[in-house]
């Protein structure tokens, strides 16, 4: 079943010049890029985005790092796009993420783990009207 996700490269992929090499494992998948933008987010839409934890005591420290540098936003399709794009992210805590997944690979992090993926249906098209509005 062909569906569609919202996938983030956070500020740490961008700052380590990951984009191209995670990107190059979403299309390695057979996942296609539908929409793309590189940019910078403040702290409304952080709050927008991450709406369900913004009452947690972590959350905070999140939203910093959130807004902290530019990040890439994008939207991929796919069979069953968001549990492949989930399973490619691996565990989010990257250090105890499987190896040969994007965290497993590259992060040591629970925060800084370089990735966001919409984690339901219901999710991807709250997140995906949020940051491709004109998307449809």
């Amino acid at each position: 079943m062909s569906e569609r996700t919202l996938v983030l490269l956070k500020p740490d992929a961008v700052r380590r010049g990951l984009v191209g090499q995670i990107l190059a494992r979403f299309e390695a998948k057979g996942l296609s890029i539908v929409a793309m933008e590189h940019r910078t987010i403040d702290a409304p839409m952080a709050d927008a985005h991450y709406a369900e934890h913004v009452e947690q005591p972590w959350y905070p420290p999140l939203r910093e790092f959130a807004v902290s540098g530019p990040l890439v936003a994008l939207v991929l399709e796919g069979d069953e796009a968001i549990s492949v794009v989930r399973a490619l992210n691996g565990a989010t805590d990257g250090r105890a993420a499987a190896p040969g997944t994007i965290r497993g690979d590259f992060s040591l992090s629970n925060r800084e783990n370089l990735v966001h993926a919409s984690d339901s249906t219901e999710s991807a098209a709250r997140e995906m009207a949020l940051w491709f509005p004109d998307l449809g």
